[in-house]
């Protein structure tokens, strides 16, 4: 695929990238890091990185993008990647493809709704997705990291067991999502294996670094960039990578979609670890990581840093 961006524009990048991370430190003190997950309160609050990988296989960094963190609910991204891979279209019998509205983590929509979760990227309907997975992979934790060892060229990637811990030890309202779910036939598995393979899946750890590569496959028409001198990969379809992007850009950021749409313009997926992927089609992904979040549970340091990006370099308008 041909990049979009003009070469001087690329050249300018580290540039602009070193302007928004000294301009981002003002934002420090402004969110919390997640603390109902107790393992995740413990996080140092003040770290910052980004990371941006282009279609042609050129990436830049700044600040702590080479640091791991828990990717939390970005992993909802590629779980539903996988189903989507692995079942197609019967996959919407089971979960929707509209915003909810409403927190990333609230069952009112399931009884009005019949226990249909609105999109897979709200708890309720990634635990569908996992429940679906679960059906299909007898390993599910080792094929999910399977795909991602193979996305990140990292054979050692892996899942926090300790925060993995503390999340299922905490995973009240996820549990009574699933059994609510299951008392209206849209569950499977024993919601206790289920809940197991997702609290492991989000305790998955990358960095900024490896999360822009992963998701190159969204920004190149589905093909993941090799590295290792192999062919690239034809991943996914084209036109499941057009339609995941956009149901980040309408779903990826909770009950903040809409904003993020309205600043930013781009595809993205947020994480409660602080993470957010931003995808811009045919240019590159951008990946960013501060742990301290706004009420929405997103970034406050990543999502200004997304929207100086773009306003920087026009990529939300599909050019430089």
């Amino acid at each position: 695929m041909q990049n979009l961006m003009p070469a001087a524009s690329a050249s300018a990048l580290p540039a602009i990238l070193d302007q928004i991370h000294t301009d981002a430190q003002a934002l420090f003190g402004q969110g919390r890091v997640a603390s109902y997950i107790p393992a995740l309160a413990e996080v140092p609050p003040r770290q910052f990185g980004i990371a941006v990988a282009l279609v042609d296989g050129s990436t830049f960094s700044v600040g702590d993008a080479h640091t791991s963190f828990s990717l939390q609910s970005i992993t909802k991204l590629f779980a539903f990647v996988l189903a989507l891979k692995s079942v197609g279209d019967e996959l919407w019998q089971r979960v929707g493809r509209e915003p909810s509205g409403a927190a990333f983590n609230s069952m009112v929509q399931l009884e009005t709704e019949k226990g249909i979760p609105r999109n897979p990227f709200i708890n309720a309907g990634a635990l569908v997705i996992t429940d679906i997975l679960t059906t299909r992979y007898a390993h599910l934790d080792y094929a999910l990291l399977g795909a991602l060892r193979r996305l990140t060229d990292d054979p050692e990637l892996s899942w926090n067991a300790r925060i993995a811990r503390s999340e299922r030890d905490t995973a009240h309202r996820n549990m009574a999502m699933a059994y609510f779910m299951k008392s209206y036939g849209n569950f499977v598995n024993d919601p206790e294996l289920v809940l197991d393979n997702y609290c492991r899946q989000c305790a998955t750890e990358m960095s900024c670094a490896q999360l822009a590569q992963a998701t190159m496959f969204l920004a190149n028409n589905g093909r993941d960039l090799r590295r290792d001198g192999s062919p690239d990969e034809q991943f996914l379809a084209a036109d499941d990578a057009r339609r995941v992007n956009a149901l980040m850009l309408t779903c990826g950021a909770y009950d903040a979609a809409g904003d993020f749409a309205y600043r930013i313009g781009l595809p993205v997926k947020t994480g409660v670890g602080g993470g957010i992927v931003a995808i811009a089609p045919g240019i590159g992904t951008v990946a960013v990581w501060a742990p301290e979040l706004d009420a929405k549970g997103n970034s406050v340091l990543g999502a200004f840093a997304l929207e100086q990006l773009v306003l920087r370099t026009g990529w939300n308008h599909g050019q430089a």
